[in-house]
C-alpha cells in the first residue's frame, strides 16, 4: 500500500495514511480513462441544434416561374438553399450523443486515473477541512498553504463551509466521494481530499 503524508490546513506534516491498493494501487488502463473522458464529454452535449430543410420552410409551394423562356435559370421552390429564406441542406437535427459504457468500466477506468495522481505525487491529503465559517479567502489561504492550484478538492458532505468557499475560486472545483469522475481527475493538476472523504472513496470503490 502507497504510504500518502497527511496535512493539516496550515500546511503542516501531521502523519501518514495507507492508501489501500484496490483503488489507489491499480494497474492503470489508459483506454479505458480515454473512452471515459469521451464518455462524459460526449453525454455532457445537449444535442438540441435543428434547422429546418427545404420541405420545412414556410412557402414556396408553387414553381416562381416557368420552366423555360424567361432567361432566368429554371427553379422549382423560393424555398430552395440557394434562395434567400430558404432551407438548409443537410440541416442539423435534434440527436442523442451519449455513448455508453459499462459499470465495471467505469470503476476501473476512476481507479485508474486516482492511480495515475497517486504515482504522480499529485495527491495531497488533508486530515480536516472543516471551516468555521463560509468564506473564499480562507479556502485560498488554506490551498496557499497546501501549495496546490488547479485543483480538485474532494470533501465529504459534511465539509459545506469548504464547498461554499471553494465554489469562487478560479481553476477549482470540488466533489465528493459519489460524484468524483475520470474527466475532472484528469483535468486538475492537484487531487485534495480529507482522510473522511478516502475512506469513503474506498469503501464505495473498493
Amino acid at each position: 500500500m502507497a504510504n500518502v503524508t497527511v496535512y493539516n490546513i496550515e500546511g503542516n506534516e501531521v502523519g501518514t495514511i495507507e492508501l489501500n491498493d484496490a483503488v489507489f494501487g491499480v494497474e492503470i488502463n489508459e483506454h479505458l480513462v480515454h473512452l471515459a473522458v469521451v464518455r462524459q464529454l460526449a453525454n455532457n452535449r445537449q444535442g438540441t441544434q435543428k434547422a429546418k430543410t427545404r420541405s420545412e420552410v414556410r412557402g414556396g409551394g408553387r414553381k416562381p416561374w416557368r420552366q423555360k423562356g424567361t432567361g432566368h435559370a429554371r427553379q422549382g421552390s423560393i424555398r430552395a438553399a440557394q434562395w434567400t429564406g430558404g432551407g438548409v441542406v443537410f440541416a442539423p437535427v435534434p440527436r442523442d450523443y451519449e455513448v455508453k459504457m459499462n459499470k465495471k468500466e467505469r470503476r476501473a477506468a476512476l481507479k485508474s486515473a486516482l492511480t495515475s495522481k497517486v504515482q504522480d505525487n499529485k495527491i495531497v491529503v488533508v486530515d480536516s477541512l472543516a471551516l468555521a465559517e463560509v468564506k473564499t479567502k480562507e479556502m485560498q489561504r488554506v490551498l496557499n498553504n497546501l501549495k496546490v492550484n488547479k485543483a480538485l478538492v474532494v470533501l465529504t458532505d459534511k465539509d459545506t463551509n469548504a464547498v461554499l468557499s471553494a465554489r469562487n475560486i478560479e481553476n477549482v472545483q470540488t466533489a465528493t466521494p459519489s460524484t468524483i469522475n475520470v474527466y475532472d481527475v484528469m483535468k486538475y493538476n492537484t487531487l485534495v481530499v480529507t482522510k473522511d472523504a478516502v475512506a469513503s472513496i474506498e469503501e464505495v470503490y473498493a
